[in-house]
Parts: structure tokens; sequence; C-alpha cells
């Protein structure tokens, strides 16, 4: 079997959507299925990663030649907003146009329960639920005291730490994580990410001025870290995982920071109806309530232990050995 896995926007589009790629083209070398990057309609199969103009274009071309298409359904108009300037404006137009996207593909493949219901929306295409996994191989080592002794060193950090890991985006919760920082002034809070979307050269010019706002006005207790080199220099530091995302089709970085043994904290939204409350997570209904679920973990290192040991064995599902085998079987049933 040769597949044709193409990411249109690659090497511009980062954070999870792109790990999200890395993972899938890994799961095709351990499995030893040929693919190229390239649109082509030499090959068994297409798969696409975002369907932009140019992702349509191959995906008629392919469905016109026999070819198998396949599309990730990374993309909601909901997930775009409260993400960069014009963000918000700009998810109208999305969705109509996700929907006649998303219906030239033969088979859609959704990273979760709820996206696939959100999709459902959009579209008749048959879908499949397929996570995006995670490669727990990028967080290796990061239990390393020499490790987390640098990182809470080079952020001037005083465990137990509260974090959160990916872009800083507004959708993500950026808000409550800044006011409940606020609240908490006795604890060291951490964002460790990029700025902005793409992390490029033109962030400021993309990232909102709300946004900007609510980093600069930030207390002194919340650290904004930027990009960090090494993946595992956030698990390594934080000690609590705060996920206050209000929208996320699967949220990657939750399942890595899992795999990790932190304790997250988590928003109660119907993506994560899969998590039970203070197994493997504390999940929170409310907005005011974040601060005493946090307090509970900050000041009883038992609970921290048993809620991060179940989230490591809740994460178990997600691999890239336990996901692989079902993309695999879906590129065989398809082709």
């Amino acid at each position: 079997m040769k597949v044709s896995h193409y990411f249109e926007g690659e090497g511009t589009v980062t954070g999870g959507f792109a790990q999200s790629v890395h993972n899938q083209r890994a799961i095709l070398d351990r499995h030893d299925i040929e693919y190229t990057t390239d649109p082509t309609l030499d090959a068994n199969l297409l798969h696409l990663n975002n369907m932009g103009p140019r992702s349509v274009y191959w995906a008629k071309r392919a469905r016109r030649a026999g070819v198998p298409v396949v599309a990730h359904t990374h993309n909601t108009a909901a997930d775009f907003r409260n993400s960069f300037v014009l963000s918000n404006l700009l998810s109208y137009p999305l969705k109509p146009w996700l929907a006649y996207a998303y219906g030239r593909a033969d088979h859609l493949v959704c990273p979760s329960e709820h996206n696939r219901e959100v999709i459902a929306g959009y579209t008749d295409t048959p879908a499949t639920v397929i996570s995006n996994g995670f490669d727990g191989d990028r967080f290796t080592g990061y239990d390393d005291p020499d490790l987390r002794r640098e990182y809470l060193e080079r952020y001037d950090l005083e465990p137990p730490v509260v974090f959160m890991f990916g872009h800083v985006i507004k959708r993500k919760g950026l808000e409550t994580f800044v006011e409940t920082a606020r609240a908490m002034p006795d604890t060291d809070f951490a964002w460790f990410g990029y700025l902005a979307p793409t992390g490029g050269r033109f962030d400021r010019f993309l990232q909102p001025r709300e946004t900007r706002r609510l980093v600069g006005e930030s207390p002194d207790n919340c650290t904004f870290t930027g990009y960090i080199e090494d993946p595992r220099g956030a698990p390594a530091a934080g000690d609590i995982l705060f996920w206050p995302s209000h929208n996320e089709n699967e949220g990657m970085a939750l399942l890595e920071m899992m795999h990790c043994g932190v304790p997250p904290v988590v928003r109660a939204i119907p993506t994560y109806g899969w998590l039970d409350d203070g197994e493997g997570c504390l999940k929170v209904e409310r907005e005011g309530e974040f601060v005493d679920a946090i307090r509970r973990l900050r000041e009883d290192p038992d609970l921290r232990e048993r809620v991060g040991a179940a989230a490591a064995d809740r994460s178990e599902a997600f691999t890239l050995e336990a996901v692989g085998e079902e993309l695999v079987g879906l590129y065989g049933r398809l082709v």
C-alpha cells in the first residue's frame, strides 16, 4: 500500500495540529507503509490533514480517479474562534467551507466522539473516531531531577507549580488561567508554549489585542515562557496541569501530560466526557471552582500522586501503538 499523506500548510501550522500529522507518519513508519508527503494520484489512498483549497482540489481529482480520500477533521468553526486576529469573523464562512470540503472525502477521521458529533452537523460523510494519540517517546526523561531544576531555575518557579502546555490563545482558557493565578498569589503559575498561533515572525500581528492585554496585565506569579525547545521541560517543572480550555477537538497536550503522570484540572466540556472527576483528573463545572480544585491538589501531595498515577494509566488507551492499529485498519478497509 502507498499513501499520499498531505498536510496543507506544513511548515507554517504548528502545535497539536502539526504534531498529529507527525504522529500519523510515525504510525505509517512503524507499520512499514510507504507514503509520500506530496499530493499525488500515484497512490492507493489520499490522506488529507488540512482542508484548504489545494487539498479540496486533490480530493476531487482523487475521487474522479477512483483513489479513496480520507480527511482528518482537525478544524471546526468553534475550535477556530478566539484563536488569532479576525478568527471570530472568519469562523462564520469557515463552517460552510468545511462542510463543502469534508464532503469531498470518502471517509472522515475524527479525533474524538465530540468532534464527530460536531462534524455530523457539517456533512453526512462517513466518519470514524480515531484519537490523534501521543508519542510518549518525546517525553522520555521528563522526570530527570536535573531537568526539573533547570526549568524551575530558568523561570524562577517555586513548586508546586501549576502549569499549562500549548499555544497561548483565549479559547484555551487564557483569561481563566490569569484570573485563577491572581486569586492564588502564593502559587506559581506557568504557561509553556508559543505566545501566538504559528510561532512565526508574524505572530505579533496575529495575536489579538485582548490576548496581549491578558498576558501583559497578568500578576507577578503568572509566567508565560514562550516556546521551549525541550517539551519535557513542562512536565519536569510542573506539578499540576491546569487545563481550562473552552473548546477542544481532543487536546493532545493533555494526553501527553497525563502520560507523564501529571494530575490535571480540566473544565467539564463535552470533549472530556470520557474523563471522570476524581479518576485521572479533577473536573470543574463552574468557573469559580478552579481555585478550590487546584488548592486541593497543591495542599495534598498524596492526592496529586493518586490522580497523576490514574491519569497515566488512563492515557495508555491513546498511545501511538493503540491508535495506530485503528488508523491502519481503516486504510485497509478503504483500499
